[in-house]
């Protein structure tokens, strides 16, 4: 039985230690000069304006927001689409109340402003 696992532990093996050794070699081989230039935040010549850090509306961090939860969302559509011939009309019915939530809560967001930009 342990037998079977060796080759999950030889991946996991390649799988930690090649990322490592990549970026070892990397630090070995490339050229490193830094220079007042180069570490400044843009080598273009023209000194930055203002702080980077800006601030941001909320707006924009809720739009964000109902991106990644529509998204994820779309996401359990997959098993569903690999499984469809199993799950017969059932699967049907189940992914159609599904999208119409998913339809539904984007009528919300839309009535209430949240996919305005400006």
């Amino acid at each position: 039985m342990p037998s079977s696992y060796i080759p999950i532990f030889i991946f996991l093996a390649v799988a930690i230690l090649f990322p490592i050794v990549l970026i070892v070699v990397a630090k070995l081989v490339r050229p490193s000069a830094p220079f007042l230039t180069k570490l400044e935040a843009y080598e273009c010549g023209i000194k930055a304006a203002s702080n980077s850090r800006g601030r941001y509306t909320v707006r924009f961090y809720i739009i964000a927001i109902l991106f990644v939860i529509f998204d994820v969302e779309t996401i359990f559509l997959f098993p569903w689409a690999v499984r469809y011939k199993q799950l017969g009309w059932f699967g049907v019915s189940e992914v159609g109340v599904f999208l119409v939530f998913l339809v539904i809560g984007y009528l919300w967001a839309y009535k209430k402003g949240a996919l305005e930009w400006i």
